[in-house]
């Protein structure tokens, strides 16, 4: 009877936007709920019944049913924090999780460290990204995010570079360079400060000589107290060499007549320094890091690759999803960096609940690699996702369901009026 089916084809709708109204109130409840993507109810019409023939003609539907719950995958609004362990997705991607249950993946980047120094969500389960090697660069080794390296060794220095300018008008051959009395009979001295094989900062004192039109000699003195064998208050050359510049003024030549150094208190005897004043022009560089031009001698800066040892006093994320050690030396160690998981269809990801993902059948297989590659966002550091819940937007939708919902409701009223006046036929 159509009137009895009219009453089912009204509870359809009322069962389909009940479900509707659980969406929308889950979409309001996560409102504040980092890294939560809004669903939408997707309804469609049940199977209708033909008056004529089967390929079609005149037909009576039997109401609706909730077909599929779709996220919404939209970017949501960054904020940002004083944690440098909050981390954001700009873009496409899921952090890369792991737990009790398996492998999981996650738009909230709300992190923190356990007492193991580990990288963790609130829930315990461990984010995942690629190991550094020694040289800070990142390989293709995927675990959990450890701090274990809370101390870095000194490094004795191996290069020391210097940057700057020896006078052309200098008299050649004005001094000889005598190393008892060698601020007396230098043309120029500059100093850098160099570490041995333990860590011990040592100054060097540099002094130069021009020794012929275009030529100069320089000789690294190290005081004698810091030195094996040294005498107090005196220095003592541990590295020369000569200089030669072009008629342009830029280094043509550098030549290394002596270089050991042999620090004391245990450092490692004959170290190697190698003075880098740039690259000659014989050898296809500028010849600018070094230059012979008619202004006053000058050291513009130094470097130098060595450091004492130090411990760890600071953790902190690049937009790379790099994470770097800083340690009490001043030195900057990357330790890990975020991976990142790319999906054709995240819409299909199975939601755990706990802000977590897993991969199933219709979302396909994770993508997984570093961030800003192969289609993947970017990560910004101190910084969080919000939800993509729209209030206004949700409030209406709740609305429109709240008036679908009673519009279903009259359509059974109306049929059990109906039934009523059928059954008292007999009675009148």
């Amino acid at each position: 009877m159509g009137i009895l089916s009219s009453m089912y084809t009204g509870i359809s709708g009322i069962q389909g936007l009940g479900e509707a109204l659980s969406i929308y109130g889950d979409n309001i409840a996560n409102a504040n709920t980092n890294g939560f993507k809004v669903s939408r109810p997707e309804f469609q019409d049940l199977v209708a019944t033909s008056l004529k023939t089967p390929f079609g003609g005149n037909q009576v539907g039997r109401g609706t049913k909730l077909a599929a719950v779709s996220p919404v995958y939209s970017q949501g609004t960054l904020v940002s924090t004083d944690n440098s362990t909050d981390l954001a997705i700009t873009g496409e991607g899921f952090f890369v999780m792991k737990g009790l249950e398996g492998q999981a993946f996650s738009r909230a980047g709300n992190f923190k460290f356990d007492r193991e120094g580990r990288l963790v969500n609130s829930d315990g389960y461990r984010v995942q990204g690629f190991s550094c090697d020694e040289d800070g660069k990142a390989t293709t080794k995927m675990g959990d995010i450890s701090v274990e390296r809370t101390v870095i060794d000194a490094k004795g220095t191996k290069k020391a570079s210097l940057y700057m300018n020896l006078d052309l008008r200098a008299d050649a051959g004005k001094k000889k360079f005598d190393a008892k009395q060698a601020d007396q009979t230098s043309q120029f001295t500059t100093g850098v400060t160099v570490y041995d094989s333990a860590g011990a900062a040592h100054t060097l004192r540099m002094f130069f000589n021009k020794t012929n039109e275009g030529e100069w000699t320089y000789h690294a003195m190290a005081k004698g107290e810091e030195l094996q064998g040294g005498k107090m208050g005196e220095l003592v050359e541990q590295a020369s060499g000569k200089l030669i510049f072009s008629t342009d003024g830029k280094l043509k030549e550098h030549k290394v007549l002596e270089n050991s150094f042999n620090f004391n208190k245990g450092a490692k005897a004959d170290q190697k320094i190698a003075f880098d004043f740039g690259t000659p022009t014989e050898e296809g560089g500028t010849g600018l890091q070094v230059t012979q031009y008619g202004t006053n001698c000058e050291t513009y800066k130094t470097l130098q690759d060595g450091y004492s040892a130090g411990t760890l006093a600071g953790l902190a994320f690049n937009d790379d999803g790099m994470l770097s050690g800083v340690f009490s030396n001043g030195q900057s160690v990357n330790i890990a960096q975020i991976t990142l998981a790319k999906f054709e269809a995240p819409e299909g990801l199975f939601r755990m609940g706990q802000n977590l993902f897993k991969e199933s059948r219709t979302s396909g297989q994770a993508t997984i690699g570093a961030p800003a590659m192969g289609g993947r966002g970017k990560v910004s550091s101190k910084t969080l996702e919000q939800s993509t819940t729209d209030i206004a937007t949700e409030f209406i939708n709740l609305m429109n369901a709240q008036h679908n919902f009673q519009a279903n409701s009259r359509v059974i009223r109306v049929a059990d009026d109906l039934m009523t006046e059928v059954l008292n036929l007999k009675r009148s």
